[in-house]
């Protein structure tokens, strides 16, 4: 789980008002373990009965996103959910069953980046990676296959 404050801490330090909509928010999001969408933070908003809209959720969820306090996913699915996030560059490594969602440091991938950039001839600004499979606690729930009993 993650810490409003840090969330808050760099509204304030940009300049943005701290209404009880955008605090709010930034606490639902540092009560989650793992990714959310904005429709989870809808229906929570929703389920507390805070009088906090869909369209106010949207632009709260932006604005973290621009101050890079949280970061999109792109899941397999096609579907798009956040993470709460600190704002040195990173990667995740998504559990495609429960969602957990760790940060994973740079791993080799400046390397690999300066060799595409070499390769394409390109000026590679920026770079995200994410990885899905499952996390250890997922995978001692799977059952062992017949064929490792016999």
């Amino acid at each position: 789980m993650g810490d409003p404050d840090h969330i808050l801490t760099a509204l304030d330090r940009a300049g943005h008002r701290l209404t009880d909509a955008r605090r709010l928010i930034a606490g639902l999001i540092a009560e989650r373990n793992g990714h959310f969408t904005v429709a989870d933070l809808v229906a929570a908003c929703r389920s507390g009965h805070t009088g906090i809209g869909r369209a106010t959720v949207f632009r709260t969820v932006d604005l973290f996103e621009s101050l890079d306090v949280i970061e999109r996913l792109d899941l397999p699915s096609g579907e798009h959910a956040y993470v709460e996030c600190e704002r040195a560059h990173h990667h995740h490594v998504v559990c495609s069953r429960c969602g957990r969602t760790e940060g994973i440091e740079d791993a080799g991938l400046r390397t690999l980046v300066g060799k595409v950039s070499r390769q394409t001839g390109f000026r590679i600004d920026d770079h995200r990676l994410e990885m899905f499979g499952l996390c250890p606690a997922c995978l001692a729930l799977q059952p062992v296959p017949s064929s490792a009993t016999a």
